[in-house]
């Protein structure tokens, strides 16, 4: 199979070490002196930077880039991870809860992705959204800091909950970085 000749040309803007995303003192996810205490801590430790890290792969993208559905025939894109996340994280709070079910953000299955279109509106809406799902998700867990705690009607960990939080972060940053690199070439944990 041969190499596609029309992928950008595989870059970074670190210069110490060429395969990180930003050099050591201009990563803001570097946190000098020790590391979080406690369990809890280290999670949303974890959880902040996988956050931070989706941030940070979609920044200095036009509209356009950030829609590109670069892997062919997925419908992922930067901006439609932006906005399955937002959409995920309203979705948990439907495990705190008993009550009913909060409704969907952007409608059935694959709506997140399939509306992730080229236009500023959106882009814009999407981190509102994001921003204001991930605010209400951590204000309702705030209230359960004991992670054994059992929440809403299908009686989740609390853990459980936190642990599967960073995983979804963590793979979809995974998906970021090679969505990143189709898109202008940038490379970079």
């Amino acid at each position: 199979m041969g190499y596609m000749t029309d992928q950008p040309a595989r870059w970074s803007q670190a210069t110490v070490h060429l395969d990180m995303w930003a050099d050591p003192d201009d990563d803001p996810r570097n946190n000098e002196g020790p590391g979080p205490e406690g369990e809890l801590a280290t999670l949303y430790g974890f959880l902040t930077d996988y956050r931070m890290t989706l941030r940070m792969k979609c920044e200095g993208l036009e509209p356009e880039q950030l829609a590109r559905r670069s892997v062919p025939p997925s419908t992922m894109s930067l901006l439609g991870l932006v906005r399955h996340l937002a959409e995920v994280e309203r979705d948990w709070r439907n495990w705190i809860v008993d009550g009913d079910p909060l409704p969907k953000l952007y409608g059935e299955r694959d709506a997140d992705f399939d509306g992730a279109v080229a236009e500023q509106a959106v882009v814009d809406a999407a981190y509102r959204d994001l921003e204001r799902e991930q605010d209400a998700t951590d204000a309702a867990l705030a209230r359960h800091t004991d992670l054994s705690e059992r929440v809403g009607k299908d009686s989740i960990a609390v853990r459980e909950l936190m642990v599967h939080r960073v995983e979804e972060y963590a793979r979809h940053c995974g998906h970021a970085d090679l969505l990143r690199e189709c898109v202008d070439g940038r490379v970079g944990q």
